[in-house]
């Protein structure tokens, strides 16, 4: 489900941008570690801000990375245009059939994307697939808590069924083979949960 209008422009601001690397990034960072040398993959990299963090801040050798509005993806190829080929790969792309063979990635990053997802269940799947065995999925998402805020349900357009809270999330994860346990956080009253698990 593409972002409207008004999301879109508070994804694409220097808000959002500051929020992913001074508090986003630091809690995946304590959760799961850096990713020195892997080979990783970003699920809806919108202009390309999360994809710098992964290069920067956690050290990755090789981004794949791939958001569903090709606008998106334009953006992230000017910001990111100093990277080699062999280092970076941007496509277009969907969550829930992602373009990559089952077991390629060390980790896999998600900046708040699969809320947006109608078969959210799908997409965490198509996670574990592409994941290798010990893998890493960092994930940063938006709860029901926080959908049905007015602020959410009068200016942006989400999903309006099959939305997950925090538990039912990571019970997700949990049920596909991604194994969290304790390793992840709830904020600002529930509305957002951080964590990191690793792919059996």
């Amino acid at each position: 489900m593409k972002l409207n209008r008004i999301e879109k422009a508070f994804m694409n601001n220097p808000v959002r941008a500051l929020i992913q690397r001074r508090y986003e990034a630091p809690w995946l960072e304590r959760l799961g570690g850096r990713a020195n040398g892997l080979r990783v993959l970003e699920v809806g990299c919108g202009r390309g801000v999360g994809t710098q963090i992964i290069f920067e801040r956690f050290g990755a050798r090789e981004v794949h990375a791939f958001d569903f509005d090709p606008d998106m993806v334009r953006l992230a190829r000017r910001r990111l245009a100093n990277y080699a080929p062999e280092r970076l790969r941007l496509t277009v792309g969907d969550v829930t059939a992602i373009d990559e063979a089952d077991a390629s990635f060390d980790a896999v990053f998600d900046f708040g994307i699969i809320h947006h997802v109608p078969d959210w269940p799908a997409a965490i799947a198509e996670v574990r697939r592409v994941l290798r065995p010990g893998g890493r999925f960092y994930f940063e998402e938006v709860t029901r808590h926080a959908l049905e805020r007015w602020s959410y349900r009068t200016f942006t357009v989400h999903p309006t069924a099959n939305r997950f809270s925090a538990q039912e999330f990571v019970a997700e994860l949990q049920r596909r083979g991604i194994a969290v346990g304790h390793n992840f956080i709830e904020i600002f009253f529930g509305d957002f949960v951080i964590g990191v698990g690793r792919a059996a």
